[in-house]
């Protein structure tokens, strides 16, 4: 299924589906973080099943190497050469370590909560989902049949108007396959939501895979995944081959009326393209935009944003122009193909086979309770996340993360006053953005209300589907509402953070505020280096090309002198070509992609260690095994990016990830921090001391 992308979250790692949990040494899940009431379940956790978390140690470091030439290197290299990523992973690292541990405590609570005898809703739908998805012996004995109305539907497409017919009432059902709907914030009028379609229908990760020749090993599995999902569908082996070439043919032609990943992540603008309903109508004839919204129940708008309005005017002569022969093959396998993971074991294993294995290198699927915590994430993330809180994060940490972001954004704001390359015109309105900053932190203060999804212990594909169109119809029922400022778009039990332009808020889950990123019991040089970074990274996210055009209020405007922007632009170019040098196995970072993530870490990491030298002003340095505050504070930044990805894996990443690998992370933003030359006594020209024209400064 196609969702709307949440195109103003502005993250500090790839997946907002990292979840963890606890605290270093005396964890927050020692069951403190909430006192129950009487009618309350209790829940309780075996500490001796989470593990272990991987904080920054000195034994870590190398000695053989020269920090000074690769600071990555001499931080990781030991940890990343003792292990291994796990077999059910493609990539295992600081984030992923810290899912493991939730995961772990998750899967505690899971169990538990499905045997309440008597439960509120929350631990209703979370133990109907849980029990639903753990009964492997059910889900075998229905194989296909929890899908089979709706291939019998897809068999009695005919014609445009049927086929048109078709997208509309599956969409109202929150399964829509060929493009995202959904509701965000007005980019005009920030405080009111607005609908937005775009683009979508791609069974592969960007349309690169399908117009770029070095990727052409990829489309070929893929086709032949497509082939074998048809197959478990019932359709003949050579009927399944003849379909799946037509699909892919299909497929190609959505991509290239695609934008690719790098042009949606660096030009934000590409989201928003308001029209009315009757123009829409004009663009699309084959498709109805006045038609869709009435099916969906949602009143007809003054306007709506029809994304990449290329892509809809291919669909719409798509819809005119292709037999619906192979409309009904493109929609017969994306509907068991999004299906697959919550079917039999035939359809979850090809699932795996092919976008876990071929396409990212996983060595083995994960378990299914793994699985089943995936899809409870997906589909009731923050009804489980009113759980977790009350085991895994306590108002000590709250408290001490409050201080924490006052005292980063204080030093963002000198950062800010001090600029030489910007107007003092200028200036002022950065001002007036960092005024309206909101901080969030750990979980909702108003937690969403669940009590209208219906879920059972019949099906598991039924209550996932139950969930998705649960989530659709909340999500559409904001469209023409103000923007409720008290909604996250992450659950508690995410290891990121993120930074939302159209609401000017920095957000950070509870999940994320355990080692190596924060721990209340370590010195301030690690947590200044790991949260603290964090903190400036998304305050810095405000500021860079993209949440750069965003003003104080979240409206998308422009409020920057021409000079500033050329100045802003060329410092930015510095930037993009650093990383453009950096390469994976011989193929290059690509710098113009990363480019809003760079920016912030720099930033951030710049900030954090400005507001370290606030915090510990007058305060002796109390060397930790020989090293200096100041090390340590850049030796945790480097831990928080030590992670190894499957070949594969890293090269999905660097089409698709705006985020640069991780190994780069480590080193691109302190090399050119003169700060770090000095802490490291690092002579000029070294790799780790970008100097001249070299050195890169923004914020």
């Amino acid at each position: 299924m196609t969702r709307t992308p949440k195109i103003v979250l502005l993250t500090l790692a790839v997946s907002a589906a990292l979840v963890g949990c606890g605290k270093n040494e005396t964890p927050a899940t020692d069951g403190t973080a909430s006192t129950p009431a009487a009618n309350e379940t209790t829940y309780t956790l075996d500490q001796s099943k989470l593990p272990a978390y991987n904080a920054f140690q000195a034994s870590d470091l190398d000695s053989s190497l020269d920090a000074c030439t690769a600071f990555g290197d001499y931080v990781n290299s030991k940890w990343l050469a003792s292990n291994e990523i796990p077999a059910d992973r493609t990539s295992w690292g600081a984030f992923t370590i810290l899912d493991e541990r939730s995961v772990a405590v998750q899967h505690q609570l899971a169990e538990q909560v499905a045997q309440v005898k008597n439960p509120n809703h929350i631990e209703k739908v979370v133990g109907d989902l849980w029990a639903t998805g753990m009964d492997e012996t059910r889900i075998n004995e229905q194989g296909i049949e929890p899908i089979k109305a709706d291939l019998t539907a897809i068999d009695a497409l005919s014609d445009k108007d049927a086929i048109a017919a078709y997208l509309r009432d599956t969409a109202a059902k929150g399964e829509n396959v060929l493009f995202g709907f959904g509701a965000e914030a007005d980019f005009q009028n920030s405080a009111v939501n607005m609908a937005y379609a775009s683009q979508g229908g791609l069974g592969l990760p960007d349309k690169t895979f399908y117009t770029d020749a070095s990727k052409a090993d990829k489309l070929k599995a893929y086709q032949a995944h497509v082939a074998k999902v048809l197959e478990l569908a019932g359709v003949p082996a050579a009927d399944a081959a003849t379909q799946a070439e037509e699909v892919i043919k299909f497929e190609t032609r959505l991509a290239k009326a695609s934008k690719s990943s790098v042009e949606l992540s660096r030009d934000v603008s590409l989201y928003y393209h308001p029209v009315t309903l009757a123009d829409a109508d004009k663009l699309t004839p084959n498709f109805s935009w006045t038609e869709f919204f009435k099916s969906q129940g949602v009143a007809a708008p003054e306007k709506f944003s029809l994304a990449i309005p290329a892509f809809h005017e291919e669909v719409s002569k798509a819809l005119a122009d292709t037999d619906p022969a192979v409309w009904r093959a493109y929609l017969r396998f994306h509907t068991v193909d999004s299906a697959s993971p919550y079917l039999s074991d035939a359809f979850a294993d090809e699932n795996y086979a092919f976008y876990g294995k071929t396409l990212n290198g996983q060595k083995e699927q994960k378990p299914r309770w793994k699985r089943v915590l995936g899809t409870i994430e997906n589909g009731a993330g923050e009804a489980f996340g009113q759980l977790y809180v009350k085991v895994a994060f306590s108002p000590e940490s709250k408290a001490k993360m409050e201080t924490l972001v006052k005292n980063l954004a204080d030093s963002l704001k000198e950062r800010i006053q001090g600029l030489t390359w910007m107007s003092d015109e200028t200036k002022a309105k950065a001002i007036a953005k960092w005024e309206t900053f909101t901080p969030k932190i750990g979980y909702p203060d108003k937690w969403r209300d669940w009590s209208g999804l219906d879920t059972g212990r019949d099906s598991f594909l039924g209550n996932v589907h139950a969930a998705n169109a649960f989530n659709y119809k909340f999500d559409l029922s904001k469209i023409g509402q103000p923007v409720d400022k008290t909604e996250w778009g992450m659950t508690p039990q995410t290891v990121n953070a993120y930074y939302n332009p159209l609401q000017n808020e920095i957000v950070f889950p509870a999940a994320i505020l355990q080692p190596p990123f924060f721990d209340p019991n370590a010195d301030d040089a690690l947590n200044y280096g790991g949260i603290g970074a964090v903190i400036g990274h998304e305050m810095t996210h405000g500021y860079d090309d993209q949440g750069s055009r965003f003003g104080p209020t979240g409206n998308f405007e422009n409020w920057w002198t021409e000079a500033d922007s050329k100045n802003f632009a060329g410092l930015t170019g510095k930037l993009v070509k650093q990383f453009n040098g950096y390469k994976v196995d011989g193929q290059a970072v690509d710098g113009s992609l990363t480019l809003g993530e760079n920016i912030a870490d720099l930033g951030g990491l710049a900030t954090a260690y400005d507001a370290l030298q606030k915090a510990s002003a007058g305060k002796e340095d109390p060397k930790v095994d020989g090293f200096t505050r100041d090390q340590r504070f850049f030796f945790n930044w480097a831990t928080v990016w030590r992670t190894k990805y499957t070949p594969e894996n890293a090269k999905v990443r660097l089409t698709t990830d705006p985020h640069a690998p991780a190994q780069f992370r480590a080193m691109g933003a302190p090399s050119n921090l003169p700060t770090f030359a000095t802490a490291f006594q690092c002579k000029a020209g070294t790799p780790m001391s970008r100097a001249g024209d070299a050195q890169v400064v923004i914020w």
